[in-house]
Order: structure tokens, then C-alpha cells, then sequence
């Protein structure tokens, strides 16, 4: 009990720390507003369950051995970023409505086309399993909570619940806290403000993963 809450504290601070999930909670929350936002938190919750899935079968340590399957999926994600960065980008692009008229022929932009749930689900989905990291951190991080250092299928599918637990409830909340402030985010400025600086890490952080050492 003593090692899962030690591992369920280490792993609420993990999640907490901003990234691809949490970025694209906040843009599916301004798009489509709570219910984008929290399907697609769901949907990166169940990429970790996914993630714990593949650690208890050991197909996650195959991967951290295996340096040629890592870097596929590594690309793959980088990839998936740098896509929803770039379509960010250009869909918001200086001098440009959200509907690809001039800006300043608009006083208000377009509104961007909510995601359906099963979009936004798909999407926190995606981004969680072509993390391969996802995989490694369950494989590295789970045997230092337990006394002989071994993790047996049922312990480690225990903590990847625990994991996915909180990181749901965790991306959840930073649905509902984004939710109320709508009003504001959804401001035209503000909005093409954010979906710019929104679409300028996602890429940023797919160019970085993509060029990262294995």
C-alpha cells in the first residue's frame, strides 16, 4: 500500500507537468468546450491504460531495447505533433481569418469547427500511444516502488490503473477549469492568440522529439 501511494504521488506529479496531453485538452476545450475537452483527457487516460497494458505483457521493455521500433513510434508521434501543430499554424496564419478570408476584412474570426467527442477521444488517444516514453516510464519507473524490484502482470496493470486514474481526473479538471473561462478564451484576439502559441509548441515539441537522441 506504502509503494502505491509513493508510486500514485510520483505519478500526479509526472502528470501535472504541462505536455502534448494537456495542450490539446486546452485547444479541443476552446473548440468544442467541455465535453471536446474531456473526451479527449479520457482519451489520453485510456492510451495510458494502453501503455500499461503493453509493460505487463513486456512489450513495452522490448521497445526500450529495441532502438529501431522506439524511434518509429518516436517519429510517428513527432510526427502526429508537428501535424497538429502545423494545421494550428496555418489555419490561424497572419493576415488570415479562421475561415481563410484577410483579417481585417472580418471583425470577428469564424468560429474553428468543434471536434466531435469521438475526434477529440481519438486524439488524446493518439497522442498518449505514440509516446513511446508512456511505455518506458512504466517499465523503468514501476519496479523502483516495489520491495524486490519485480512486477508481476496484475501489479503492474494495479499501477497503470492508478496512472490512468489520475491522469484522467487530472486533465479532466483542466477541462472544467477551462470550460469556465470560455468566455474569455473564445474572444477573437485571445483565441487566435492562443490557438497560435497552442499550434507553435505542439510543433516545437514535435521537431524537438523528432530530433532528440533514441
Amino acid at each position: 500500500m506504502t509503494a502505491l501511494a509513493g508510486f500514485a504521488l510520483f505519478a500526479l506529479l509526472i502528470t501535472i507537468a504541462p505536455g502534448p496531453d494537456t495542450l490539446l485538452v486546452l485547444r479541443n476545450c476552446m473548440r468544442g468546450g467541455r465535453a471536446s475537452g474531456a473526451a479527449t483527457a479520457l482519451g489520453s487516460a485510456a492510451g495510458s491504460l494502453v501503455w500499461a497494458v503493453f509493460a505487463a505483457l513486456g512489450l513495452a521493455a522490448v521497445l526500450q531495447r529495441w532502438d529501431t521500433a522506439f524511434t518509429v513510434v518516436r517519429l510517428a508521434g513527432a510526427a502526429y505533433l508537428v501535424f497538429l501543430g502545423a494545421q494550428a499554424l496555418w489555419r490561424y496564419r497572419p493576415g488570415k481569418s479562421t475561415d481563410g478570408t484577410p483579417a481585417d476584412a472580418a471583425p470577428t474570426s469564424a468560429p474553428t469547427p468543434a471536434p466531435t467527442a469521438a475526434r477529440a477521444f481519438r486524439q488524446g488517444l493518439l497522442s498518449c500511444l505514440l509516446n513511446p516514453k508512456v511505455g518506458v516510464f512504466f517499465v523503468a519507473v514501476v519496479p523502483q516502488f516495489l520491495p524486490d524490484g519485480k512486477a508481476g502482470f496484475a501489479t503492474t496493470m494495479l499501477f497503470g490503473v492508478v496512472d490512468a486514474v489520475i491522469a484522467g481526473a487530472w486533465l479532466l479538471t483542466v477541462a472544467v477549469v477551462a470550460t469556465r473561462a470560455l468566455t474569455w478564451l473564445r474572444r477573437p484576439r485571445v483565441h487566435r492568440a492562443l490557438e497560435r502559441t497552442t499550434g507553435g509548441v505542439l510543433l516545437a515539441l514535435g521537431i524537438g522529439t523528432a530530433v532528440e537522441s533514441a
